[in-house]
C-alpha cells in the first residue's frame, strides 16, 4: 500500500557534514516494486573502531548473529557495513547463512579486508529465504559507485520499509580547538518496543575513540534513547545499532570532560533519531512523553512507565483526544510495581489530573481535553513511593496501524 507521510514528520532531512574515512552507495536489488534503492554499503579504507547493541530476540536472524560473532572476533574493528530492505533474512536457517557467506566473501575479496570486520543487517519480511548470490553478485557493481562524499539522504532512504521519512541526524561539537562530528541514521517505524534493539540505526563519528570506548558509550546512549521507546510492543527479530568512529578529525579524548563531551554529542543524535522514529510510528497521529517520578527505582520507573507506554486503552484514548486519566491509573497498577496508592497523583500536561487516591479538587474536564488534543502530549505520574524516575516516549493507537500491517505483505 502507498504510505502517507507522519503528520509528525520533520519538514525536510537535515543537513549533514561529512564524516572523514567512509565511503558509500546505495542500490537496488528490486525488493519493491519502481525504482527505489534497497542496499546500502559503507566501507571504511582503514579499519575503524565500533561498538553494537543487538535485539535481544531468540528467534533473531542470522545477521544478528553474525554481527554479535564479528564484533567480538574483531575486537571492535570494522571495514564495511552491508545492510538491505525487503527481507529480513531472520527464520531463514540455512539459506540466511548462505546469503550472509557470499556476501562476506564477496565483501572480503573486493576490499582486501578481514571478513569479521564486514558487518550485515536486513530489515523487511520474516521467514522468506532469500537467494544466496542476491547481493554478493552485484557488489561488484555497487562497489564502482562508492565515493567519499556521503548522500546520507540516500543511505537512510535505502534501508526504508514502512517508513513514510527517510530519518537523519548530526551533531558538531568542539573539543579544544578542534571540530568533532557525529551523523546517524535509522529506520524503524512499527515492530518498535524498547528491548534492544527494534530497528535499524547506525551512528557515525570522525572522533578516535578505543574499541572499548565505542562499546560503553553506545552502551550508555542506548539505555537513555532507543531503549526508551515504544511504538507496538513487538520487539524485532532484526535489528540492531551500530557505532562507528573513524577517528579521521585526529581528536582522541585525553581527559573525561572532552569524553563526556562526545558522549554527549552521540546521545544526543541517539536521541534525535529514536523521537524521530516514534513520529514514525505506523499511524501515528501524536507523539507522547511519559514521565514517571517518585518510583521506587529507576528501573521500577521505567517499567511503569512502560506499561502507560504500552497500553492499548491508553493509546486509543489518546488517539480520539479523550482525557480518561482512568485509563493511566489502570496502566499503573498492572505494572505491579511498587506505589503508593493513596498518594498518586498524574498530570496531563500541566494540568493535575488525579491526587490522593482521587480526581483532583481542580479537575477540568476541558483543561484535561485540550492537552490530550494536540499532537504533542506529556503525562506525568508521580508513584509517591521514592526518588526513581524514567522517561518513555510512545505514539497514539490508530485505524492506520491496522491498515499498515493488515497489507504489510500485499
Amino acid at each position: 500500500m502507498e504510505l502517507k507521510r507522519s503528520p509528525l514528520a520533520p519538514a525536510s532531512f537535515p543537513k549533514m557534514p561529512q564524516i572523514e574515512g567512509m565511503r558509500s552507495a546505495t542500490h537496488r536489488l528490486g525488493m519493491y516494486k519502481g525504482t527505489r534503492d534497497d542496499l546500502l554499503v559503507v566501507h571504511f579504507p582503514e579499519p575503524v573502531s565500533c561498538g553494537g547493541v543487538f535485539t535481544r530476540s531468540t528467534t533473531r536472524s542470522a545477521d544478528v548473529d553474525w554481527c554479535r560473532e564479528a564484533l567480538s572476533a574483531s575486537g571492535g574493528k570494522a571495514s564495511g557495513l552491508v545492510v538491505n530492505a525487503g527481507n529480513s533474512n531472520a527464520f531463514t536457517f540455512e539459506a540466511g547463512v548462505a546469503k550472509n557467506e557470499a556476501t562476506l566473501k564477496s565483501f572480503a575479496e573486493l576490499t582486501k579486508t578481514p571478513r569479521n570486520t564486514v558487518y550485515l543487517a536486513a530489515t523487511g519480511v520474516i521467514g522468506e529465504p532469500v537467494e544466496a548470490q542476491l547481493i554478493a553478485k552485484p557488489l561488484p557493481e555497487v562497489w564502482e559507485k562508492c565515493t567519499e562524499e556521503t548522500n546520507w539522504l540516500a543511505l537512510a532512504s535505502a534501508f526504508m520499509t514502512t517508513d513514510t521519512f527517510p530519518k537523519g541526524a548530526a551533531r558538531s561539537i568542539k573539543v579544544g580547538e578542534k571540530t568533532i562530528n557525529v551523523c546517524g541514521i535509522a529506520k524503524g517505524s512499527g515492530m518498535i518496543a524498547p528491548n534492544m534493539a527494534t530497528m535499524l540505526a547506525y551512528v557515525f563519528t570522525d572522533a578516535d575513540l578505543s574499541p572499548k570506548d565505542t562499546q560503553a558509550i553506545l552502551s550508555r546512549s542506548v539505555d537513555n534513547t532507543f531503549n526508551c521507546i515504544t511504538v507496538d510492543g513487538d520487539t524485532s527479530t532484526s535489528d540492531t545499532v551500530m557505532l562507528f568512529a573513524t577517528g579521521k578529525s585526529h581528536v582522541a579524548p585525553t581527559s573525561e570532560h572532552d569524553l563526556a563531551l562526545i558522549e554527549e554529542a552521540i546521545e544526543g543524535v541517539c536521541r534525535d533519531l529514536a523521537h524521530q522514529i516514534v513520529r514514525d510510528g505506523e499511524g501515528a497521529t501524536k507523539f507522547v512523553e511519559i514521565i514517571v517520578k517518585g518510583a521506587e527505582s529507576d528501573t521500577s520507573a521505567k517499567i511503569i512507565a512502560s506499561a502507560i507506554a504500552n497500553s492499548p486503552l491508553v493509546k486509543t484514548a489518546l488517539a480520539a483526544s479523550d482525557a480518561n486519566w482512568g485509563r493511566v491509573v489502570m496502566a499503573v497498577g498492572k505494572s505491579a510495581e511498587p506505589i503508593d496508592r493513596d498518594k498518586l497523583s498524574i498530570w496531563f500536561g500541566n494540568h493535575l489530573v488525579a491526587v490522593s487516591g482521587g480526581r483532583a479538587p481542580d479537575y477540568s474536564e476541558y483543561e484535561a481535553t485540550k492537552t490530550v488534543s494536540g499532537d504533542n502530549i506529556k503525562i506525568t505520574v508521580d508513584a509517591a513511593v521514592g526518588e526513581g524516575s524514567a522517561t518513555v516516549w510512545t505514539c497514539d493507537l490508530t485505524h492506520g496501524y491496522v491498515e499498515i500491517n493488515g497489507a504489510y505483505r500485499t
